[in-house]
C-alpha cells in the first residue's frame, strides 16, 4: 500500500487529502483495505514522506536532512547515481571518487553537497546499508603471491582479492564463486573467500551456473520439491471433470515460438447461432496441481518466475509440471482455466465466462506457420486462424485508439551449436501471428482484472494487479528535448495525452532511429509492477489489468488463478490477507527485475562471444549514448553495444556538450550526436569484462 500511496501523492503534489478521499481514488473500499491505507499513511508521515494538518495528508516537499538513503546505479563510465528512497528527490550524482565501498545495486547512505545552480544534486556515499549481492563470480587469477578475481558483472568495478587460506581447492583459471566479502576502505580492494568452484570457463553449464550465481537465481530444485513434483501423477478423473466445460471436441490450437517447451496458453474459436464468435482463451490450470503452501508452491513463490537465458531456461516449476503435466501439448487431454468471450464480428464483447475447462489441443503451431496461413489463407485450421487474426486486429486498433502504446521493441535471438557457442544472431520481429496471440492474452488479463475489481455485487476482494504508474515528468521532458533535437514535432503534454505519445511512435516507425527512440521512451517510463492496490496500467491505457495467462512461468498468474477460483467457485479455500499479498507482490516484482537483468547479461555475453573473432570488421551502427569520456554505439544488425573512447578520436579535440547530446570537435566543429548513423570498426573485444571497443570509419 505504501508504494501505491507514494505514487498517488507524487501525481498530486501540493494537494492535501483526507484518508477517505484517498480511499475513493485508490478503490480501497473494504474495511480491511481502508485500515491498511490508514496504517500506511501514518507510516509515511513518520518517515517524513508526508506532512499532516489535522486529518489531511500532503506530500512533504522539503527534505528534513542532507543525509539521504537510496540505491546506487553505476554507469559504464565508473560514476553513478543514487536513486533516493524518497522519490520526491531527483537522482543524486556520485562521482567515481565518492563511491566509497559501494557496488552497483547496493542500498547506501549519501551526504548531499551544497546545490549548485543549474546542476544536478551531487553527493558522497558514506555508508553501505546492505549489499545487493552476497556472491560474486569470476575467473581465479594469480599475480605473484596475490590471488584475485575480476567479477564477471561489469558493474562490479573493483577486483576482489582472495584470502590464500580460503581457496576452496580452486585452481587458477577456474570459474569460482566468492562470498563473505569484507571491504573496509575505498583505498583498498575488497577481500573475500571462495565458496564454490563452478568449473572451467567456456562451457554452457559453467556459463549458466555462473549467471545464476551472479544474480542470485536458484538453478537447482531442492529434493523435497522434486519429490513432491514426481509424486504428481497425470490422471484426469471423473471428479476432475465436474464443474468443467468440456472443449475436447473443439478445435483448440496452441501458437508458440518454435523452440518453446512449455505451452501454457491455447485458443479456440467458433460461431454461435447468433452469428457471434465464441473465443476460448485457455490457460494451463497449474493451481490444480500446485497446492497452497506446498513445497512446490513455496519454491515457485521464492523464484517468482522462470528466467530465459540464451540456451537455457531456469524454470519456476520442475520439468515434470512445466514441460509435461501442465503443458498444453497436442493430442493430450489437459486441465485449463479459460476466459470464454462472446464477440460480435466487429469485436464488441457481448458476454464472457471465466470457467475451469478441459481441452485437447488439435495442433501445435509455431509463429511462422501461423504467419504463413495469415498471408496465404491456406493451411490447417485456416478459417479459425483467419477469424482470430481479424478479431485481434480489431481489438488492437481499439486498444490503440483508447490510449495503449505500441513500443516496437527489438529482441536478439541466437542460433547455438551443441556446445552453446553462438553461430549467428538475428533480430526477432513482431508479426501478425505474434500480435494475434498477444491481443487475446491482453484481453483475458483485462477481463479477469475487471471481473474482480468491478463485482456485480459485494465489495472488491484482495487481488493481484499488474500496475504501471505515470512517467516521471523530468525524464519525459528530457526525452522530449532529445526527440525535438532530431527534428520531430512533439507535444509537451505527452504524459496526460497518451495519444500524443503514440503519434510520435508512429512518426518514427520504420526509421533507422526507431529502435533508439523506442528504447529511450521506455527508459523514460515508470516500471510496471505487481500490487494488490489497483492504480491502472498507464502504458496499456487499461484501468484494470492483471497477469492470468502464464502460470507455468509466473507466480503472479498462479496466484491470480488461485484467488479467482476461491472467489468464483469455492470460498472455503485458503486465502491471503492484503498485507500478505503486498509482501508477495513486492517480492515477485523484485524477482522479475532480477530476471530481466540476468537475461540482458546473458544476451550481452553471447553478443560479445559472437564478435570475439570479428576484430577488424566494419559494421553499421547508431550512436546510442554520449558521455564525457566517449560515445556508445549499437550495431544495427545484432544490437551489440560498445564504446568509442574520446582519446581514440584523433582527428580533433572533442568536447562533450550535454545539452546537445553530442561531442563536438573544437577545431572542425564536427559533431557526433545521439541517434546519428555511423560506420564503425571493431578494434578490441574483452570477453571477461564484456567490453567492445570501436573506432569510427565514417
Amino acid at each position: 500500500m505504501k508504494k501505491e500511496l507514494k505514487a498517488f501523492f507524487r501525481k498530486n503534489p501540493g494537494r492535501s487529502f483526507k484518508a477517505k478521499e484517498i480511499a475513493r481514488h485508490l478503490n480501497a473500499n473494504s474495511d480491511h483495505q481502508y485500515e491498511a491505507l490508514k496504517s500506511a499513511l501514518n507510516k509515511l508521515y513518520d518517515e517524513k514522506f508526508l506532512t499532516r494538518t489535522g486529518k489531511r495528508f500532503k506530500l512533504n516537499q522539503i527534505p528534513s536532512t542532507n543525509k539521504i538513503t537510496g540505491t546506487l546505479e553505476l554507469t559504464e563510465g565508473g560514476y553513478g547515481f543514487v536513486i533516493p528512497d524518497n522519490r520526491k528527490l531527483s537522482d543524486i550524482f556520485i562521482a567515481a571518487r565518492n563511491l566509497g565501498t559501494a557496488f552497483d545495486g547496493d542500498k547506501v547512505e549519501v551526504i548531499l553537497f551544497a546545490k549548485q545552480k543549474g546542476r544536478n544534486l551531487e553527493g558522497q556515499i558514506v555508508n553501505v546499508l546492505s549489499r545487493k549481492r552476497k556472491e560474486y563470480v569470476g575467473i581465479l587469477k594469480k599475480e605473484k603471491s596475490l590471488y584475485y578475481i575480476t567479477p564477471d558483472e561489469p558493474s562490479i568495478h573493483r577486483d576482489i582479492y582472495i584470502d590464500p587460506q580460503k581457496l576452496y581447492s580452486a585452481k587458477v583459471g577456474d570459474k569460482v564463486v566468492v562470498g563473505n566479502l569484507l571491504w573496509e576502505s575505498p583505498t583498498q580492494n575488497p577481500i573475500g573467500e571462495i565458496i564454490e568452484v563452478l568449473g572451467k570457463p567456456g562451457s554452457l553449464d559453467t556459463e549458466i551456473t555462473s549467471i545464476a550465481k551472479e544474480f542470485g537465481l536458484k538453478y537447482r530444485f531442492p529434493a523435497n520439491v522434486v519429490n513432491e513434483s514426481e509424486e504428481i501423477v497425470f490422471e484426469i478423473t471423473t471428479n476432475d471433470l465436474k464443474q468443467r466445460i468440456d472443449f475436447r471436441q473443439k478445435n483448440v490450437i496452441t501458437i508458440d515460438p518454435e523452440d518453446a517447451k512449455d505451452f501454457d496458453d491455447a485458443l479456440s474459436i467458433e460461431k454461435n447461432e447468433k452469428g457471434n464468435f465464441i473465443v476460448g482463451i485457455h490457460i494451463a490450470d497449474v493451481s490444480h496441481y500446485v497446492d497452497y503452501d506446498s513445497y512446490l508452491d513455496q519454491e515457485a513463490q521464492q523464484r517468482g518466475n522462470s528466467v530465459y537465458l540464451v540456451g537455457r531456461v531456469i524454470p519456476m516449476l520442475p520439468e515434470n509440471l512445466s514441460n509435461n503435466i501442465c503443458s498444453l501439448v497436442p493430442n493430450e487431454d489437459r486441465l485449463t482455466y479459460s476466459v470464454i468471450v462472446e464477440m460480435t464480428p466487429r469485436g464488441r464483447i457481448v458476454d464472457y465466462q471465466i470457467k475451469k475447462t478441459v481441452i485437447n489441443s488439435k495442433r501445435r503451431f509455431n509463429y511462422d506457420e501461423v504467419q504463413k496461413i495469415i498471408e496465404t489463407g491456406e493451411g490447417d485450421f485456416a478459417e479459425d486462424i483467419l477469424n482470430l487474426d481479424t478479431l485481434a486486429k480489431i481489438l488492437r486498433r481499439k486498444r490503440m485508439k483508447e490510449g495503449s502504446f505500441d513500443f516496437n521493441t527489438l529482441e536478439v535471438k541466437f542460433k547455438l551449436d551443441e556446445y552453446g557457442i553462438p553461430l549467428e544472431a538475428y533480430i526477432k520481429s513482431m508479426k501478425d501471428s505474434n500480435m494475434l496471440v498477444e491481443e487475446f492474452m491482453l484481453l483475458a488479463n483485462k477481463i479477469v482484472a475487471q471481473h474482480i475489481a468491478l463485482p456485480k455485487r459485494g465489495e472488491a476482494k484482495p487481488f493481484v494487479y499488474r500496475v504501471h504508474d505515470l512517467p516521471d515528468q523530468e525524464k519525459i521532458m528530457e526525452f522530449v528535448r532529445f526527440v525535438k533535437s532530431l527534428g520531430y514535432q512533439v507535444s509537451q503534454n505527452l504524459i496526460k495525452k497518451t495519444s500524443e505519445f503514440q503519434k510520435l511512435l508512429d512518426q518514427v516507425k520504420g526509421k533507422e532511429e526507431e529502435p533508439l527512440i523506442n528504447e529511450l521512451a521506455i527508459r523514460s517510463m515508470a516500471k510496471a509492477f505487481y500490487s494488490p492496490t489497483n492504480i491502472g496500467h498507464y502504458g496499456l491505457g487499461f484501468k484494470y489489468y492483471t497477469h492470468f495467462t502464464s502460470p507455468i512461468r509466473r507466480y503472479s498468474d498462479l496466484l491470480v488463478h488461485r484467488l479467482l477460483f476461491k472467489y468464483i467457485e469455492n470460498p472455503q479455500l485458503p486465502g491471503y490477507t492484503l498485507e500478505e499479498l503486498e509482501e508477495i507482490c513486492e517480492h515477485i516484482s523484485a524477482c522479475e527485475r532480477t530476471a530481466m537483468e540476468a537475461e540482458r547479461y546473458s544476451v550481452k555475453l553471447k553478443q560479445v562471444e559472437l564478435l570475439s573473432n570479428r576484430v577488424g570488421d566494419e559494421f553499421h551502427a547508431i550512436i546510442s549514448g554520449v558521455v564525457h569520456f566517449g560515445i556508445f554505439v549499437k550495431i544495427t544488425d545484432i544490437l551489440a553495444e560498445g564504446l568509442i573512447r574520446l582519446r581514440n578520436l584523433d582527428d580533433d579535440f572533442y568536447i562533450y556538450d550535454e545539452k546537445k547530446y553530442a561531442i563536438i570537435g573544437k577545431r572542425t566543429k564536427k559533431m557526433y550526436r545521439l541517434g546519428d548513423k555511423v560506420i564503425v570498426k571493431l578494434v578490441r573485444v574483452n570477453e571477461e569484462r564484456l567490453e567492445l571497443d570501436f573506432l569510427i570509419v565514417e
